[in-house]
C-alpha cells in the first residue's frame, strides 16, 4: 500500500514515499528534501552467514552524476568506485546505526542509499542519512530505531539547520549530529576553531530538532512498519562462560591483560586459548566460538577492572597519555617530515609540495567543488599490528582516517595567496595501538612546519574513551585509550583543535547513546590532552619553517593583465612551451592573470619570469632588452628578446660606422643588447644595437 508522509525541516518539505518503489527490499523509502531525491533502502538475509563472529552490515551511499546533470568522465562513461565523499558518507551513516542492531545478529544486512536528484539547497547526504534510518525502521529487520540524523553549518556565529551546499563549504562548521530518542549517537565535524561551549551548543541544537524528525518516524512507522522478525541468536551460552572460567578464573584473566606491551598480553591471550583448546576438544560446537567467548571474557574483564577498580590495562591513571615522543626531518630529499609517537602507538608523516597545477580534481555531486588543493592520505600496513597481509590499496577504514585529519588541519592552512602549492601529506602507520589518526594530525601538524608550510596555528589531537555501567550516572571516561579499551569500551571520541578551539570531532560509540555530561567530560579531557601534546610538540619544532626545503620546488608568482595571457600562451602552447623547455620550470596561469612559475633553479625562474614580464610588456622607446639574431635579411637582422617575441634591427642601426653587409657584423645565434626605437611603418617592433648607452651593454 503506497503511502505519503510530510514534514517541515528547516523550512523545507521533507516528504517520505513508501510503497511506492523497491518493494522487494525489506524497507525502502523514497525520500525527497526539496528537489533532492534519494531512495533508501534496507535488506537483509534470511539466515545467519556462517563462521563470522561480528554484524555484516553494508552501508553504501550512491552518487549518480545524472543527478547533477553531468556524464562521468572517463573512457567507460559510467559510475565507477566510491569517491571519497560517497565513502566518508557510507562511514557517517554506519556509525550511529550499527550499535542499534542487535549483537548477536549475525545476518548480512545491507543499507543502499541512491542519490537520484540533487537540489543544492538540500545536502543529498543527509536525506541519505535519514533515509537509511527510516528504511530500516519500517522493515521487519530487528532494529532498536528509531534515530535520526541532523546537519548544522554557522554563519557570523549563527547556527544554519541543515545547511544548503554553498552554506555548508562557507561556514565556520561542519557538524552531523545523531541521536537516538534520549541521547546524542554519533558526533562528526570540521570546525573553524570553534570555542569548545560553542561546539556542545551546536551538538545539542543538533539534537532538539532530532527530537521532532524521530516524532516524524514514529508516525511513519506506526502506519507501515512491519513486525520484527525473528533470528537465530549467536551469543555465547552461559553453560560455556561458566567452564571457561573455571579453567580460567578471573584473576588469572586480569593478570593476562594488565600489561601495557601488547604482544605480551596477545601472547598470553594465546597461552589461555591454548589451555580452552585442550579442555574443550571434544565439545566441537563450542571450539567454533571459542575465539569469540574469549574475546567477551577479556572484554568483561577490563570493563570490570576499569569501571569497579579504576585499574587501566597499562596500570595509567584515568586522565594520563601515554608516553609521547616528537621529531622532525628523519626522512632525507623529502620535502617535510616528522614522526610522532604515543605509547605504542607511531606515525611518520610525510609532506610534498607542487604547483597548483597538482591540485586533486574531483568529479562529484557538487558542482562548486572540483579540486582539492590539500590531500591527507594515511595508510595502515599490516606490520604495524605484527601482522601479515598483502596491501590491497586503502579501504574505507583508512579513507576515513585520512579524512579526519585532513579536515582537522584545513583551518589552518594558508590561502593559495599566501602560499600557491598544492599539498600533500602521507601518514604511514609504523606501529598502531589506539587512535592512529590523532597521531597523524600531530605527526602531519609537524611535517607541514618542518616543510615551510606557514600554518597559523598548531594543531593536535587525542581520543578519549568510556566505560558504562548500569545506569547513566555509572560511567568512567579515559584519556588517551589504547587499543584494548577502543575493542572493549564503549566510545572513540576523537577531538582536534588548536589552543583557540575545535577543528574536528569524530565520535564513535557501540552503546545506545551519551547523556550530555558524558558528551561535555569528553570535550573537556581532550582539550586538557591536546594542550599538553602541543608542548612536545613544540619540543621538536615550534613554528613553521621561513622557507620551503632545499628539494621542495619554489614558486614565484607575478599577475599579468589578463588580456596578454593568449600573448604568453602562444598559438597552440607555443610560446609558453618554449620558455619551459628553456628554462625547465613549470608555469601555471589563472584566468584572472595570476602566475605561478615553478622550480629548483632560482636562476631558470627569474629567466622565465623576466620572458614573461617581457612578452606582456607594451613596448615603449628606451627599453633595453637582450636577445639572439634568429635571421638575417639584406636590410638588417630580426632578434628574439623573448619566446615568440621579436624586433627588427635595419642595417643603419647595427653599427656607428656604415657598413655594407649584416653578415659583416652579425651572424646567426649572436647574443646581442638592443634599445626599442618604437614600432615602425609596418607595426613591427624597431631596434637599434649602435643607440645602446654604454652603462646597458
Amino acid at each position: 500500500m503506497f503511502k505519503s508522509f510530510t514534514m517541515e525541516l528547516a523550512g523545507r518539505p521533507l516528504t517520505v514515499e513508501v510503497g511506492k518503489v523497491a518493494k522487494q527490499a525489506n524497507g525502502a523509502a523514497f525520500m525527497k528534501y526539496g528537489d533532492t531525491t534519494v531512495l533508501s533502502t534496507a535488506t537483509a538475509s534470511d539466515k545467519p552467514r556462517d563462521g563470522i563472529d561480528f554484524f555484516p552490515l553494508s552501508v553504501e551511499f550512491e552518487e549518480k552524476l545524472y543527478s547533477v546533470g553531468k556524464i562521468p568522465g572517463g573512457f567507460n562513461k559510467r559510475e565507477g568506485k566510491a569517491s571519497e565523499n560517497a565513502i566518508l558518507t557510507s562511514r557517517v551513516i554506519d556509525r550511529p546505526m550499527r550499535p542499534l542492531f542487535p549483537k548477536d545478529y549475525r545476518n548480512d544486512v545491507t543499507l543502499n542509499n541512491m542519490v537520484m536528484s540533487v537540489d543544492p539547497a538540500c545536502r543529498p547526504e543527509i536525506v541519505a542519512m535519514l533515509g537509511a534510518a527510516i528504511a530500516t525502521c519500517i522493515s521487519d529487520i530487528p532494529f532498536d530505531g528509531p534515530c535520526a540524523m541532523t546537519q548544522v553549518g554557522m554563519i557570523d556565529g549563527e547556527f544554519i539547520i541543515n545547511p544548503s551546499q554553498e552554506q555548508w563549504k562557507k561556514g565556520d562548521l561542519n557538524l552531523t549530529v545523531a541521536s537516538t530518542r534520549e541521547k546524542v549517537i554519533m558526533i562528526e565535524a570540521g570546525a573553524n576553531e570553534v570555542p569548545e561551549a560553542k561546539m556542545i551548543d551546536a551538538i545539542y541544537t543538533a539534537h532538539e530538532v532530532n527530537q521532532t524528525i524521530i516524532k516524524f518516524i514514529d508516525e511513519i512507522v506506526a502506519e507501515v512498519g512491519k513486525p520484527k522478525h525473528d533470528y537465530t541468536s549467536c551469543a555465547i551460552p552461559e553453560e560455556m562462560f561458566a567452564a571457561i572460567k573455571d579453567i580460567v578464573p578471573p584473576a588469572e584473566m586480569e593478570e593476562a591483560v594488565f600489561t601495557d606491551e601488547k604482544q605480551v598480553r596477545e601472547e598470553n591471550i594465546r597461552q589461555i586459548t591454548e589451555k580452552l583448546e585442550e579442555a574443550f576438544a571434544e565439545k566441537e560446537e563450542w571450539l567454533e566460538i571459542l575465539g569469540e567467548a574469549i574475546y567477551q571474557y577479556q572484554k568483561k574483564t577490563v570493563r570490570k577492572m576499569i569501571l569497579k577498580d579504576h585499574k587501566r590495562p597499562d596500570g595509567r591513571a584515568i586522565d594520563q597519555i601515554r608516553p609521547l615522543a616528537a621529531e622532525v626531518d628523519l626522512i632525507p630529499r623529502v620535502h617535510g617530515s616528522a614522526m610522532f609517537t604515543r605509547g605504542q602507538t607511531q606515525i611518520c608523516d610525510v609532506v610534498t609540495l607542487a604547483p597548483l597545477s597538482e591540485v586533486q580534481k574531483i568529479d562529484g555531486l557538487d558542482e562548486n567543488e572540483v579540486s582539492k588543493r590539500y590531500m591527507h592520505h594515511y595508510n595502515f600496513p599490516s606490520y604495524s599490528v605484527g601482522e601479515t597481509k598483502p596491501s590491497r590499496g586503502p579501504g574505507r577504514r583508512e579513507i576515513g582516517h585520512g579524512a579526519l585529519a585532513e579536515r582537522a588541519l584545513l583551518p589552518v592552512l594558508p590561502s593559495e595567496e599566501e602560499f600557491p602549492y598544492a599539498i600533500r601529506a602521507v601518514s604511514e602507520t609504523f606501529e598502531s595501538n589506539g587512535s592512529t589518526s590523532m597521531a597523524s594530525t600531530c605527526a602531519s601538524c609537524m611535517s607541514l612546519m618542518a616543510a615551510g608550510v606557514p600554518i597559523k596555528k598548531m594543531v593536535a589531537g587525542i581520543s578519549c574513551g568510556l566505560v558504562t555501567g548500569e545506569t547513566d550516572d555509572d560511567y568512567l571516561v579515559l584519556t588517551d585509550i589504547q587499543g584494548l579499551e577502543d575493542f572493549f569500551g564503549d566510545m572513540d571520541f576523537k577531538v582536534t583543535g588548536t589552543t583557540e578551539g575545535i577543528t574536528a570531532i569524530q565520535m564513535d560509540i557501540k552503546i545506545h547513546g551519551l547523556t550530555r555530561p558524558i558528551v561535555e567530560e569528553a570535550i573537556r579531557r581532550t582539550r586538557e590532552a591536546r594542550l599538553f601534546i602541543m608542548e612536545v610538540m613544540k619540543g621538536a619544532i615550534a613554528e613553521p619553517r621561513k622557507e620551503v626545503g632545499k628539494y621542495a620546488p619554489k614558486i614565484i608568482r607575478i599577475q599579468i593583465d589578463p588580456a596578454k595571457i593568449g600573448d604568453v600562451v602562444g598559438q597552440r602552447g607555443k610560446t609558453i612551451n618554449e620558455i619551459i623547455e628553456r628554462t625547465g620550470v613549470k608555469i601555471d596561469i589563472t584566468d584572472d592573470g595570476a602566475v605561478s612559475v615553478c622550480g629548483v633553479d632560482a636562476d631558470a625562474m627569474q629567466k622565465a619570469v623576466e620572458m614573461i614580464r617581457i612578452i606582456t610588456t607594451d613596448f615603449e622607446a628606451g627599453q633595453i632588452f637582450k636577445g639572439t639574431v634568429i635571421s638575417i635579411k639584406e636590410f638588417g637582422a630580426f632578434v628574439e628578446f623573448a619566446p615568440g617575441k621579436e624586433g627588427m634591427v635595419h642595417i643603419s642601426k647595427i653599427a656607428k660606422e656604415r657598413i655594407n653587409h649584416v653578415e659583416d657584423v652579425l651572424t646567426l645565434g649572436d647574443k646581442v643588447t638592443v634599445v626599442c626605437l618604437g614600432k615602425d611603418k609596418m607595426g613591427r617592433i624597431s631596434f637599434s644595437i649602435k643607440d645602446v648607452p654604454a652603462d646597458a651593454k
